[in-house]
């Protein structure tokens, strides 16, 4: 039977490039002691041992240390050949900053290598690299996936590759039961309204008995789990479609706190703060109304008022109909609910209006940014995403994403929007005249 592990000790990867260079250079791995190790090479190669009597090739190295992280981990020993004899190897040192090398650069994405040197009485000395296939899968820096089967390696197939991918495939934040809600937190009307807003035979309303709800939301729209015998709204099918005191009671953390302040920035005294709750709808229309309160939306720039026609008191700022709508949308489908201590918050100023939305920052900064500006983005919640922007929802939105907004607003205002992500918050200001 193949080994897959010769150690039992437990081991945490670090979460970030300071702490793994911490963890690599501070911090020494457990030891493993020659008599396990001279057990696990004496059962020769298998799927999760590979032996290579010296490090020459970065390229095959790198082939061969994807091969295991893709097959679930396993061990490459250094200084052993295909007959099990210990040689050893010159420069343990030196084999060992090259596999960290590789591990760090060759390998996508990084591998965090755990490496042993062993000494023997006769001097002779060996590197064992233990590899840990935790975010599988890998592959090489020229886009390379490899499996080990037996004592092979070999490019995986697009089938494997398919495998690969799905068991990869994350858990949603959106599609995490939420604990405790059930059916009558589900705003019934809002649901068959929205189900008879398909035309053709996507949903043929004489064909269903009653009302089932239960059904809709679990086989139809994938927004509630069977649970023990009970159905639970997931949190994309609470944000949708659950009463407006419910999903306060459920998800609190999903209102939006809507502030106007007298100044133009957020050091100045606030005029009023509101905290809007409710599910998507509600508070899509919620924010339109705060913001019509203080803002005039324009679907083109006003004409200019002459000189004499201005009065003393500072005017109302005039903005983009389609702008503020499509900026207002973006931020309750792409809002990153994992992030705990960071509020949707609305800002309004005196001559701008910004958006401050939780993100992690990590990762998402600064490529990401750039991308996004052109239409190019990762979408956080997918499936509350294309069910509230379906016309069926019930919505009157415009499209164009942040491409839109950019393009619209700046020839509305003749400035460019300001988009920032830093501490876990993306901000989006927009300017008005």
């Amino acid at each position: 039977m193949a080994r897959k592990r010769f150690r039992s000790t437990q081991r945490n990867e670090p979460v970030t490039d300071r702490s793994f260079q911490e963890y690599l250079y501070q911090t020494a791995a457990p030891l493993t002691t020659r008599t396990e190790l001279m057990r696990l090479v004496r059962g020769g190669e298998d799927t999760y041992l590979e032996l290579k009597v010296k490090l020459s090739n970065p390229e095959r190295i790198a082939q061969g240390i994807v091969a295991l992280a893709n097959t679930g981990g396993g061990t490459m020993v250094f200084g052993v050949n295909d007959q099990m004899r210990v040689e050893g190897i010159d420069h343990p040192e030196e084999v060992q900053d090259e596999l960290v090398r590789i591990c760090r650069e060759e390998i996508i994405p990084p591998l965090i290598p755990f490496i042993d040197r062993i000494a023997f009485d006769n001097g002779r000395r060996i590197v064992a690299l233990d590899v840990e296939g935790k975010r599988r899968p890998y592959r090489t820096r020229d886009g390379r996936f490899f499996i080990r089967v037996g004592e092979d390696k070999r490019e995986t197939s697009p089938e494997e590759l398919s495998t690969l991918l799905d068991d990869a495939r994350p858990l949603l934040y959106e599609d995490i039961p939420v604990v405790r809600a059930t059916l009558n937190d589900i705003d019934e009307a809002h649901l068959w309204s929205f189900m008879r807003g398909f035309e053709g035979t996507a949903f043929d309303e004489s064909s269903v008995q009653g009302y089932p709800t239960a059904e809709i939301l679990e086989r139809y729209l994938m927004l509630a789990l069977n649970r023990h015998d009970d159905l639970t709204p997931t949190v994309a099918g609470m944000h949708l479609f659950a009463r407006d005191e419910s999903l306060a009671k459920f998800l609190p953390r999903t209102s939006i706190v809507a502030t106007r302040f007298s100044g133009d920035n957020s050091k100045a005294p606030a005029i009023e703060r509101v905290e809007l709750q409710g599910n998507l709808a509600t508070l899509y229309e919620s924010a339109q109304r705060f913001i019509l309160r203080y803002c005039d939306l324009w679907d083109a720039r006003p004409a200019r008022q002459p000189a004499e026609a201005v009065a003393p008191v500072v005017a109302r700022a005039n903005y983009h109909r389609g702008v503020v709508c499509e900026a207002i949308a973006n931020a309750l489908i792409h809002r990153d609910l994992v992030v705990r201590d960071v509020t949707t918050r609305l800002h309004i100023f005196d001559r701008a209006i910004e958006i401050v939305n939780p993100r992690r920052s990590a990762g998402f900064a600064p490529q990401a940014l750039k991308s996004i500006r052109f239409g190019l983005q990762q979408r956080l919640n997918p499936r509350t995403a294309s069910t509230f922007s379906n016309p069926a929802y019930g919505l009157q939105l415009v499209s164009g994403g942040l491409p839109m907004v950019l393009r619209e607003a700046k020839a509305f205002s003749g400035r460019l929007p300001e988009i920032v992500a830093f501490n876990d918050e993306f901000r989006l200001r927009i300017h008005g005249v």
